[in-house]
């Protein structure tokens, strides 16, 4: 009776601190994204510079991610990387996952979060076409029935949008397609080389590749900027603080995917996603939501929905006895894309 009682009270606890873990992440996802558009935001700390802050991030996680692993040795880096895997897979996972932070954090300089939000739903729909073009994906008329309503509902939040710059959308579908093209990258690394990697792990190995695809444009493109403006002298309080963000965003990703299931993560992306268009409505602004707005993001979260459905199932199917978060590469990945957006 004893030994049950113990049992029941640990099953409890085990079940609470999943919760805990899901409301950090969902804290810090959405904390990320307000916090990278307060710094950006020209009526705010006005840095305007997404590439340079970018670049900061990466060099700040690259460098704790190095001494957490090899001085402290906190944290463990997963064995197996070889230079042929790392020259194939890691470079342009690193390289898009670079052009997709650049691209999404400089559509903050034109258009409102939410609105960046409700277009980031078109995800899917860049991802299933590029896996169907790569030989990933099949299609089918369920599939061609959700990636309507996807890009149905998307089209009516645009619709509705007041204040619409193409600028910034043209930016932040850059981002779409440059998050896709890494995802499609992600699956064929674990397809074909056969390495799973945590997030921690991929973080330690793709951090120094996207920030030196980060640095190159940023020496042509923001630093003559910066030069010029004298923005050198940015408080340096407030940019550790938010590539500590960051990074302890990248720890919370791990901590999710370590104790719950792909089904609990995606259901606590889409209660993120939310949460950040409610609140930057709150927040910000230059954030006017409309009710077509909301109707055209709910048929894309209703299409969305149905999408992450199908992809459980796919996943279920293909891994029947070991279908577990960490044995779910593409559940990683897919929590992976709301690093420092």
């Amino acid at each position: 009776m004893a030994m049950a009682d113990r049992m029941t009270a640990t099953t409890k606890s085990n079940g609470a601190l999943t919760y805990v873990y899901l409301l950090v992440y969902i804290a810090l996802s959405s904390g990320q994204i307000f916090f990278n558009k307060w710094v950006l935001s020209s009526k705010e700390i006005n840095f305007p510079y997404p590439l340079g802050l970018t670049l900061l991030h990466m060099v700040f996680s690259s460098v704790l991610c190095l001494v957490l692993t090899k001085v402290f040795k906190v944290l463990k880096v997963e064995e197996g990387m070889t230079l042929d895997i790392y020259v194939t897979s890691v470079i342009p996972i690193g390289a898009m996952f670079a052009m997709t932070l650049w691209l999404g954090n400089t559509a903050y300089l034109y258009i409102s979060v939410a609105f960046a939000q409700m277009l980031k739903a078109i995800m899917p729909v860049a991802v299933f076409i590029l896996g169907v073009a790569a030989g990933l994906e099949v299609m089918s008329c369920s599939m061609l029935l959700i990636m309507s309503v996807i890009s149905c509902g998307v089209m009516v939040a645009s619709y509705g949008e007041i204040n619409i710059n193409w600028v910034g959308v043209v930016y932040q579908m850059g981002g779409v397609v440059g998050e896709a093209l890494r995802l499609i990258f992600m699956e064929i690394f674990v397809k074909r080389k056969g390495l799973k990697l945590n997030p921690i792990s991929m973080m330690y190995y793709v951090s120094p590749c996207s920030a030196v695809c980060l640095f190159i444009p940023w020496i042509f493109l923001e630093k003559p900027k910066m030069d010029a403006n004298g923005t050198w002298n940015f408080p340096p309080l407030v940019l550790i603080l938010n590539s500590l963000c960051t990074f302890a965003l990248n720890l919370s990703v791990f901590l999710v995917i370590s104790h719950t299931s792909a089904l609990t993560i995606r259901v606590a992306g889409v209660v993120k996603d939310w949460v950040v268009v409610l609140l930057s409505a709150l927040l910000f602004a230059d954030t006017k939501l409309t009710l077509i707005n909301l109707c055209g993001y709910g048929i894309a979260i209703i299409g969305v929905a149905a999408y992450n459905n199908h992809k459980l199932k796919k996943e279920a199917t293909q891994h029947p006895a070991q279908y577990r978060p960490m044995a779910s590469s593409s559940s990683a990945s897919n929590r992976q894309e709301d690093v420092e957006r």
